[in-house]
């Protein structure tokens, strides 16, 4: 167990936030886990997984801790399905490549997402027409206090929309040590959400595979969305909304261009990108904070921001959405 302290976590957040913390180590067993738990129980915990999906605001004053649990099996199969366990810790994209490469389809559109395997189930991760819960079997979970491993199936993560369990009822409570996925033999593909069938158009495809479907994504989103490794950012900003459908059609009325997807008959989700981008934020950049120019969901750090610097410009943002359209965008970004 290496534990050091007072060590910056620019290099572990897409951010490039330079806040500091009391105690940080890594883990890569449910032994290790257990030993660093037992030792630091005291202090304010966080788990880190791939650190995309976070903005800090200030110096974190406990035990910021790691998971780097490694591993992929195929635990079973069935006529119409492979089981695959992932460990949390692998790089959720370098997961979706092993997927392609052994055939396992159902993950193909959410290939290039940021982070890791332990935060897919624990946002609902999901682009382009699928979500986790589409291919999810079960995971399991370390109690933080009482330190027993519990399973997890679909019900139990009661998923919404960016949403589960994980981020309400039990936050905090668990650290998601593998997931399961269940994914099938005979693809079904999902190429109409999107610019995915203009991509795959302009790639010249003349048979649809996993793999063509996984290479238009990356195309399309390398083309919009700046890599966290010369720009720091956390990917999207904001969820898209999702209203009723009499407030959609009072928007409409004005304007008839407003681009929306309906999830049922009486709810419509739009993109808070075009949203954003109605209230003139695209491309805005002050200082060292801004408004991604190619896709505006995308707030970003140019060099030197703080986390509440970002949060000052997403609560203008969210506030002139609110006034132009009355809709109140909602953040998918953790705040620490």
């Amino acid at each position: 167990m290496n534990i050091q302290e007072n060590i910056s976590l620019k290099p572990f957040n897409t951010f490039g936030i330079d806040v500091i913390a009391k105690v940080f180590t890594t883990f890569s067993s449910k032994e290790e886990l257990t030993d660093v738990l037992n030792t630091y129980q005291k202090n304010p915990l966080l788990i880190l997984g791939g650190g995309s999906n976070i903005l800090f605001t200030k110096n974190f004053d406990g035990l910021v801790l790691k998971n780097e649990l490694k591993g992929i099996e195929l635990v079973k199969e069935d006529d119409e399905y492979y089981y695959v366990k992932a460990a949390a810790g692998e790089v959720w994209h370098e997961f979706v490549l092993h997927c392609l490469e052994h055939n396992y389809a159902g993950i193909e559109n959410l290939s290039l997402i940021p982070g890791n395997v332990g935060a897919s189930p624990m946002q609902n991760i999901g682009a382009y027409g699928v979500e986790i819960k589409d291919v999810f079997y079960e995971l399991e979970a370390y109690h933080i206090q009482s330190h027993a491993i519990q399973t997890f199936g679909l019900k139990d993560c009661e998923f919404g929309y960016r949403e589960s369990v994980f981020k309400r009822k039990f936050k905090d409570q668990f650290i998601i040590l593998n997931v399961t996925y269940k994914l099938r033999k005979q693809p079904v593909f999902h190429t109409s959400y999107g610019a995915i069938e203009k991509e795959l158009e302009k790639m010249s495809v003349k048979e649809l595979s996993i793999k063509a479907i996984s290479q238009a994504v990356i195309n399309i989103r390398s083309s919009k969305l700046p890599d966290p490794k010369v720009v720091g950012n956390a990917g999207s900003f904001f969820k898209n909304p999702i209203v009723s459908k009499f407030r959609w059609h009072v928007i409409w009325e004005e304007y008839r261009d407003i681009p929306y997807y309906t999830s049922d008959n009486y709810h419509y989700k739009i993109p808070a990108a075009w949203l954003i981008e109605q209230c003139g934020w695209k491309g805005y950049r002050r200082n060292d904070i801004g408004c991604n120019p190619l896709q505006p969901l995308v707030l970003v750090n140019y060099g030197n921001a703080t986390g509440n610097e970002i949060i000052e410009l997403s609560e203008q943002i969210i506030q002139s959405v609110k006034q132009k359209f009355g809709i109140e965008l909602e953040k998918e970004v953790n705040i620490i």
